[in-house]
C-alpha cells in the first residue's frame, strides 16, 4: 500500500513540476505583492569569535511586509531586552554583543534567528558561538637527549589544545626554520622525527612553536638539547651526563632495514568525510634513511586532488568522494629491505544537496505545486518537515497538502495558505536546514516589458520582442500587428513561452505597430512597441591593393552604403591596430591617403564602418618599394605667378585675377589659391581653392570679419612652383553668425550631472569679435520650459542636480557682438548613468546537446538599467562532473551578449556535468545584479580512450590485457570493447575478434591464441552515447616456455672501410632499439656499449677497432617491466690494417734533399769567405791577436756580411746573439753550423783549424789556456778554419 502510494505521489511530482515552475519569478521589483520572509544572511554553523571583539551573529531577512525577528538561546526564547550588553540593529535581526561588559564565555551557546510576519516563519541555521582559545605551554623542565649516533630520534612537541587547533613549526633561537629533509621531517601532531642521527644534529635550540591564527599569537615550547656522539664518545661522557640525562641505545648502530614509527602495526583504519581533506602519514627509520612511496590497493590515486607532502611521508587527497575510499599501502625502502603499513579508508558524508535547495513557489488559488527537497549523505540521512518554524505533523491540518518524505505536494490551494516551510535534512555527521515559502496569490496581469519600446533590427536578421509579464494565475500572451484584426500565429512568427516574439528573417514589411496583451481570470493587460528594420550596412567600393615607392603618396578608398536613419563611424586600422599618429596618414569621410610613404607604412589596412546595429569592413594591403631612377627630363617647377589683382569687390567676395609663369616645358594643371588672414592667424597661410591651369581668374567667396591676403601657386607634372608674392589686403565687415556649433551631445559623468558639449566655432565661422554662446536645456518627457546660460567661447557646460539617466533636448546658438547665429537645431542627450538596480528575471538553461546550452532570460526594464544598454553577461561554472560526487568548482566563465539580447548559447561544455549559471545586464556604468542562480545538466557523451593498455603475461596460447579506465569519463561507464586481430611478419592483418568486457573489469587474460604469433589489440569504453576512441597495443605469444620468440629476423652484418655495416629487419611493438656490442674475449662483466637506431634498419658501427672480434646483437627495450627482446648475436671482426706510417729518415728521397741543401750552403759559405777576404788566408790565432781588426766579424746570415768581433775584456755580446751573465757565448736555437749535422753534438775546431773533441766535450789544453777568454760557439769562421785545413 505504501509503495502505491509512493508510486502515486511520484506521477503527480511530473504532472504538477512544470506548473510550479512557471511563477517562479523575483517579486522584488513589483511593488506591492506580499511576499513571505526569505532569511538571506546569517552567521555560520560553527561561528568562532575572537574574544578581544564584539560578538556580532548576523541574521537578515527580506519580505513584504518587512519581517520581526525574534532569538533562542539554547533552545529556549532569548529576550534581548533584559540583556543590556546585546541589541538589534535596526530592521535587522543581527545581535550584537558588547563584551566590555561581559565575559566572552557568557554567550557561548547555541543561537536560533526567526524571521516573521503575516504570510510566515522563517528560521536560520543553529549558530552555535565559541570563542577562539590560545592557552599558554605547560612548563615543564626538558632535559637533554644525549643520542648515538645512527639512531632514530622523536623530540615531541604537543602543544596545547586550542580552538581552532595551532599551526605547528620547529624553528631555532634565532627564529630560522629547521631544515627538513627525508631523513628529518615533521609530523601531523607537530612532533620532529629523525630516522636516523647525524653528528651535525647535534644543537640545543629545538623549539616547537604553536600559531593560534585567530587571536593571531604565537607560543613556544622550552628549546630541547639534543647530543649526538659516536660509541667512544659516550663511554667517555658517561659520567659527565649520568645523572641530569636520558641516555639511548647502548650498543653500535649499525645500518639495518626500515621500521615504521608512526604510525604502529601492519594495518590501521582512518575515517574522513565526503567533501574534506584526507591526510595520511606513513614515518620511517632505518640506516640508511628510507624513502617512502605510496599505492592504492584498491584502485589508483586521483592525480589531480593528490598530492606528497613532508618528503613523501604524507598523502593528501583534498575534495575527497566516496571513490577515495579503500586501502592505502606506504612501503618504507632501503637497501637492506622494506616494511608496508596499509590504512583502510571509510568516507563518511555529512548531507549534501543532489538537485539544489527547495525553491519557492508562488501559486494562484486553485493550482497545483510541488515543493523537493532532494539530499544524500552518508548514512543516508532523515528528512523532517516544518511549516513556520513548527514541525509539519503539529501545524494545522491543511487538505491541500500532503508529505510524501522528501516532496511536499500542493493541490488547490486557496488564498490564505501561503506559508514558509523548512526543510531539515540530518545524520550522524551534520544537518542540512533549508527555507522554501508556498506564497498564495491572486493578481491581474502586468507587463514588465517598457511600452512603446522601439526594437531595431537589420534586414535579414533575426528580430526578438519581448512581453514580460507577471500574474497570478499566468497569463496568457497574444500578440497583434497595426490593425490588430488577428493575433499573429504561423510562419513567419514564432512564440516563446516567455512571451516572446521571434521572427527569424526580419524584412521592411515586418516594421511596424506591435502589441502584445497578457490575460488572465482577473484582467487584461495590453502593451505596445514598435519594430524598425533596418537596410544593412555594405562596403560599395573596397580599397585595393596598392604598390607605391617610398616619397609618392598612396589612396585607399573605401565607399559605404548604410540606412540613413542609423549613425555611421568610420575607423581604420593599420595590421589590425590603431593607426599611427602621423600627419602624414590623412583620413577623410571615404578615403585614407598616406603621404610621403616610408617601408614602416607597407602592412594591411582595414576599413570599418560602423552603426550602432551593424558593421562592415575591407582590407587591402600597401607595399612600399624603393624609388627607381628616372632619365632626366627637361621640365621643370613652374614658375610662380605674378600680377595678383582684386577686382569686383563685395561684403563677402573678391574677384582675384593673375598672370600665370614659365611653364618649363610642363603645363600647368592647375592652380591653388591661398589666404592670410592678418588678424586671427597672421603667418599662417590655408588653402581657398583651386582652379584649372587654363585659367587666371577666381571667383573667390568670403568670411565676414576676416583680413585677407591671397597668394598663388601653380603646379605641373614636375611639382608646384613657388608661392607668388601676397596681394594687397582685403578687409571683410563682421556680422553676426551665420551658423552654430555642431557635434552637440548630451552625456553624463557622474550619476546627477548632464555634459553639454560641442565643437566650438573657429575664428573664421565667428564673423565677428565676442564670441560666446547660449547653451539651452529641457527635460524630454517633461512638459517644462527652456533653461539657458550664456557661457564664454568654451567647448562644454555641466549642468548638475539632474536625476539619473533623464532624457534631454538640448541647443547651443553661437552669438557675437553684432548678434546671434540661426536658430539651432535640438540635439538629444541623457544624463549620467548608475548601476542597473534589478536582475534579468525568468533565466533558465535548455540543453541543446552534451557541449552546448541556451542561456533564455526576460530583460531588465528600461528604468531599472538607469543607462545604455550595452547587453547582457552570462557567468557560468562547472560544480562538479555527475559521475562523481564531488564539486569541481571550476573558474568562472563570461560570455557577453551586446545589444538587447534574450539568449545566448554557451559552447565548450563538458558532457555529463553539473553547471551553475547567473545573468547580468550592464550599462556604461557598469554591471548590474546577477539573477538568481540556476543550474542545468549536460547530457553524456562518448568518453575518452582508456588511460594505459599494457600486456603482461605471455604464454604459448594467452595474453593477459591490463587496462585504466579513461580519464575523461563523459558519462557512465556502461562497458569495454576488445579487439584484437593476428599480425604476420609481412604487417599483414588477419581477422577482427571482438569481446564486450563489462565497466568494472580493468583486466583480462585471452586465452586460445596461436602460439609465436603477434597480434594487436584496440580497447575502448563505452556509454550509453557510444564507443569512444580505442587504444592499441602489440603484443607476441612466445614460441615455447623456455626460449621467447625474437621480433628481429634477418639480421646481418658486413664489414667495409667505413666500419660493420649491421642491417635487420623488426616487427616488434618496442619503440627503443638498440645495436649493443662489445669485444668478444672481454671479461663477462664488461658492459655492452649502445646505440640507439630507432625507426631505422641498418646502422654503421664506426666505433670498432681493427684486428679485433667483436659480438653484435639488437635489443628491443619495452616498457620497464616488460623483457627485452634479443636478436641472434653476430660475431663482426675488423681486419688489421697495414701501417703506413715510415720513418722518413731512412727515405732516400729526404737523404738526397738534406745533402743538397748542406752543399748549397757550403757553396754560399765559400763564396762570402772569398768576396769578404778577397783570398787571403788568416790563421785563427792571429785575428783573436788583432782586436782591432774591424773585417774580422760574426757572419750575418741575412747578407752574407759578418758582425762586429767581441773579446772577453769588454764582454761585448754578438749582434743577433745573447750573452749569458758568465760572459760566454751559446749558439741561438736557429743557428746553422755543420755541427748540426755531424756526429757530435759538442764537436769544434782548434785555433789551427784541427778538429779536436769529436765525441767529446771542451779539450784541458783549452780549459787551462783559454779559461778567460771568450768561449765560442760553433759559427760560420770555426767552420771556415776548418775547411781551410782538410784544405
Amino acid at each position: 500500500m505504501m509503495e502505491r502510494r509512493r508510486m502515486d505521489a511520484a506521477l503527480l511530482v511530473l504532472f504538477l513540476g512544470h506548473l510550479a515552475a512557471a511563477l517562479e519569478v523575483p517579486l522584488d521589483l513589483l511593488e506591492g505583492l506580499p511576499q513571505p520572509p526569505t532569511i538571506t544572511h546569517q552567521s555560520p554553523k560553527d561561528y568562532i569569535i575572537d574574544p578581544r571583539e564584539n560578538i556580532i551573529i548576523h541574521c537578515e531577512a527580506k519580505g513584504k511586509p518587512h519581517p520581526s525577528f525574534s532569538w533562542t538561546r539554547n533552545g529556549t526564547h532569548f529576550d534581548i531586552d533584559e540583556d543590556p550588553n546585546v541589541t538589534m540593529k535596526p530592521h535587522s535581526g543581527t545581535l550584537v554583543v558588547d563584551i566590555s561588559r561581559a565575559k566572552a564565555e557568557q554567550y557561548e551557546c547555541v543561537y536560533q534567528c526567526t524571521a516573521r510576519n503575516k504570510h510566515g516563519t522563517a528560521v536560520s541555521n543553529n549558530i552555535v558561538v565559541r570563542q577562539s582559545r590560545s592557552p599558554l605551554w605547560s612548563k615543564e623542565k626538558i632535559k637533554p637527549i644525549v643520542v648515538q649516533e645512527g639512531v632514530s630520534l622523536v623530540l615531541p612537541c604537543r602543544p596545547p589544545v586550542g580552538l581552532p587547533p595551532p599551526i605547528i613549526f620547529w624553528m631555532d633561537n634565532y627564529f630560522q626554520k629547521l631544515p627538513q629533509s627525508s631523513r628529518v621531517s615533521q609530523s601531523l601532531n607537530g612532533d620532529l622525527y629523525f630516522a636516523n642521527v647525524l653528528r651535525e644534529d647535534s644543537r640545543n635550540d629545538y623549539i616547537c612553536y604553536a600559531r593560534f591564527p585567530y587571536t593571531q599569537t604565537i607560543q613556544q615550547k622550552q628549546p630541547i638539547t639534543v647530543k649526538v656522539l659516536n660509541m667512544d664518545a659516550i663511554n667517555d661522557t658517561m659520567a659527565a651526563f649520568y645523572n641530569d640525562t636520558d641516555l639511548f641505545s647502548e650498543e653500535p648502530a649499525d645500518e639495518r632495514k626500515p621500521t615504521f614509527l608512526v604510525p604502529s602495526g601492519p594495518s590501521s583504519s582512518k575515517t574522513v568525510l565526503r567533501g574534506q581533506v584526507l591526510e595520511m602519514e606513513c614515518i620511517a627509520e632505518g640506516l640508511p634513511t628510507p624513502e617512502i612511496s605510496w599505492t592504492k590497493v584498491s584502485g589508483v590515486l586521483p592525480a589531480k586532488r593528490t598530492s606528497f607532502l613532508h618528503y613523501q611521508r604524507t598523502l593528501r587527497i583534498v575534495n575527497v568522494s566516496e571513490s577515495d575510499a579503500g586501502d592505502y599501502r606506504c612501503t618504507g625502502r632501503n637497501q637492506l629491505g622494506s616494511v608496508h603499513h596499509t590504512i583502510h579508508v571509510t568516507v563518511k558524508a555529512a548531507p549534501y544537496w543532489i538537485s539544489g535547495t527547495p525553491r519557492n513557489l508562488v501559486l494562484a488559488p486553485g493550482e497545483n505545486g510541488v515543493l523537493t527537497c532532494r539530499a544524500s549523505g552518508t548514512p543516508k540521512p532523515s528528512i523532517t518537515w516544518a511549516m513556520n518554524g513548527i514541525p509539519i505533523e503539529n501545524s494545522p491540518k491543511d487538505l491541500s497538502r500532503k508529505v510524501e518524505d522528501d516532496t511536499i505536494i500542493f493541490t488547490d490551494v486557496q488564498t490564505g495558505s501561503s506559508a514558509v516551510y523548512q526543510c531539515n535534512v540530518s545524520n550522524d555527521y551534520g544537518y542540512l536546514l533549508s527555507n522554501a515559502f508556498v506564497n498564495v496569490l491572486s493578481e491581474p496581469p502586468r507587463v514588465l516589458t517598457p511600452a512603446n519600446k522601439v526594437y531595431q533590427v537589420i534586414k535579414n536578421h533575426r528580430a526578438l520582442m519581448d512581453c514580460a509579464s507577471f500574474g497570478s494565475p499566468i497569463p496568457k500572451i497574444e500578440w497583434f500587428k497595426d490593425s490588430r484584426s488577428s493575433t499573429l500565429d504561423g510562419d513567419p512568427y514564432i512564440h516563446h513561452d516567455n512571451g516572446t516574439l521571434e521572427i527569424q528573417v526580419a524584412q521592411a514589411v515586418n516594421s511596424g505597430k506591435y502589441t502584445c496583451v497578457a490575460r488572465n481570470m482577473l484582467g487584461i493587460y495590453e502593451n505596445h512597441i514598435y519594430l524598425e528594420v533596418k537596410e544593412p550596412t555594405r562596403i560599395l567600393k573596397q580599397p585595393e591593393y596598392k604598390v607605391v615607392q617610398r616619397g609618392r603618396s598612396a589612396v585607399f578608398e573605401c565607399k559605404v552604403k548604410h540606412d540613413p536613419s542609423l549613425i555611421p563611424t568610420m575607423t581604420w586600422l593599420k595590421d589590425d591596430g590603431e593607426l599611427p599618429d602621423d600627419e602624414r596618414l590623412i583620413v577623410d569621410s571615404d578615403s585614407l591617403t598616406i603621404t610621403d610613404a616610408t617601408e614602416n607604412d607597407a602592412g594591411v589596412y582595414t576599413c570599418i564602418m560602423n552603426t550602432t546595429l551593424d558593421h562592415d569592413s575591407a582590407s587591402a594591403e600597401l607595399t612600399v618599394v624603393e624609388a627607381t631612377p628616372t632619365p632626366a627630363v627637361l621640365s621643370e617647377r613652374p614658375d610662380a605667378p605674378t600680377d595678383l589683382e582684386l577686382t569686383d569687390q563685395k561684403k563677402r567676395s573678391v574677384q582675384l585675377t593673375w598672370t600665370p609663369g614659365d611653364e618649363h616645358n610642363s603645363p600647368i594643371q592647375k592652380f591653388l589659391i591661398q589666404y592670410e588672414d592678418i588678424l586671427h592667424h597672421r603667418g599662417h597661410w590655408h588653402n581657398l581653392t583651386e582652379v584649372l591651369g587654363t585659367k587666371t581668374t577666381a571667383h573667390l567667396k568670403l568670411s565676414p570679419y576676416v583680413h585677407y591676403t591671397f597668394r598663388v601657386l601653380a603646379l605641373n607634372a614636375v611639382g608646384f612652383s613657388r608661392p607668388s608674392f601676397p596681394s594687397r589686403m582685403f578687409k571683410t565687415e563682421a556680422a553676426a553668425p551665420d551658423e552654430n556649433p555642431t557635434g552637440i551631445q548630451g552625456f553624463g559623468t557622474e550619476h546627477d550631472n548632464l555634459v553639454i558639449s560641442w565643437k566650438p566655432l573657429t575664428s573664421l565661422q565667428s564673423n565677428g569679435p565676442g564670441l560666446h554662446y547660449k547653451v539651452m536645456w529641457r527635460q524630454k518627457t517633461v512638459d517644462s520650459e527652456w533653461t539657458t546660460v550664456t557661457v564664454a567661447n568654451t567647448s562644454k557646460f555641466v549642468v548638475s542636480g539632474t536625476p539619473t539617466f533623464v532624457p534631454y533636448e538640448l541647443k547651443v546658438q553661437a552669438v557675437n557682438d553684432h548678434g546671434a547665429g540661426p536658430e539651432p537645431v535640438i540635439a538629444h542627450g541623457y544624463s549620467g548613468e548608475d548601476l542597473p538596480v534589478a536582475a534579468p528575471e525568468n533565466v533558465q538553461a535548455v540543453v541543446r546537446n552534451s557541449t552546448v546550452a541556451d542561456v533564455h532570460w526576460d530583460p531588465v526594464p528600461s528604468k531599472l538599467i538607469r543607462g545604455h544598454l550595452k547587453g547582457y553577461k552570462v557567468y557560468y561554472w562547472k560544480e562538479r562532473n555527475l559521475h562523481k560526487h564531488n564539486p569541481h568548482h571550476s573558474d568562472q566563465q563570461v560570455l557577453t551578449f551586446s545589444g538587447n539580447h534574450t539568449h545566448g548559447m554557451l559552447p565548450g561544455l563538458h558532457p555529463f556535468s553539473l553547471y551553475s549559471f547567473n545573468v547580468r545586464v550592464y550599462n556604461g556604468k557598469g554591471e548590474g545584479p546577477a539573477s538568481l542562480t540556476q543550474q542545468f545538466e549536460t547530457p553524456e557523451g562518448v568518453p575518452g580512450p582508456p588511460t594505459s593498455l599494457i600486456v603482461t603475461n605471455p604464454n604459448l596460447d594467452s595474453l593477459t590485457l591490463e587496462w585504466n579506465p579513461p580519464h575523461v569519463h563523459n558519462g557512465r561507464i556502461t562497458g569495454y570493447t576488445l579487439k584484437y586481430q593476428p599480425v604476420n611478419n609481412s604487417n599483414e592483418l588477419g581477422p577482427v575478434e571482438e569481446l564486450a568486457l563489462p565497466p568494472n573489469e580493468t583486466s583480462y587474460t585471452l586465452p586460445n591464441l596461436k602460439y609465436s604469433t603477434r597480434y594487436k589489440f584496440y580497447l575502448n569504453a563505452k556509454t550509453v552515447m557510444g564507443a569512444g576512441p580505442a587504444i592499441s597495443q602489440e603484443a607476441i605469444t612466445i614460441m615455447d616456455e623456455a626460449l621467447p620468440v625474437s621480433p628481429f629476423v634477418n639480421v646481418n652484418s658486413s664489414v667495409g672501410e667505413s666500419g660493420a655495416l649491421i642491417s635487420w629487419e623488426y616487427w616488434g611493438p618496442e619503440n627503443n632499439i638498440y645495436v649493443e656490442y662489445k669485444n668478444q674475449n672481454s671479461e663477462a662483466e664488461e658492459e655492452w656499449q649502445k646505440k640507439l637506431v630507432n625507426g631505422s634498419q641498418t646502422y654503421m658501427l664506426k666505433e670498432l677497432k681493427g684486428g679485433i672480434s667483436y659480438r653484435v646483437r639488437l635489443v628491443a627495450k619495452g616498457h620497464h617491466d616488460q623483457p627485452l627482446h634479443l636478436s641472434k648475436e653476430l660475431v663482426v671482426t675488423v681486419p688489421a690494417v697495414a701501417s703506413r706510417q715510415v720513418d722518413i729518415a731512412t727515405q732516400g728521397w729526404f737523404i738526397g734533399l738534406m745533402c743538397a741543401i748542406a752543399l748549397l750552403i757550403l757553396i754560399l759559405l765559400i763564396i762570402c769567405f772569398i768576396q769578404r777576404n778577397k783570398g787571403g788566408k788568416y790563421p785563427v790565432k792571429e785575428k783573436e791577436d788583432a782586436h782591432t781588426d774591424p773585417e774580422f766579424q760574426p757572419m750575418k746570415d741575412d747578407d752574407c756580411t759578418f758582425g762586429e768581433y767581441s773579446d772577453n775584456e769588454d764582454h761585448k755580446p754578438l749582434k743577433g746573439s745573447r750573452t749569458p751573465s758568465n760572459g760566454t757565448v751559446k749558439r741561438d736555437d736557429s743557428d746553422d753550423s755543420l755541427v748540426d749535422y755531424g756526429e757530435g753534438g759538442d764537436g769544434q775546431f782548434n785555433e789551427d783549424g784541427s778538429f779536436i773533441g769529436q765525441y767529446s766535450g771542451k779539450s784541458a789544453s783549452r780549459d787551462t789556456a783559454e779559461g778567460h777568454e771568450s768561449s765560442e760557439a760553433p759559427s760560420p769562421i770555426n767552420a771556415m778554419n776548418s775547411l781551410n785545413s782538410f784544405v
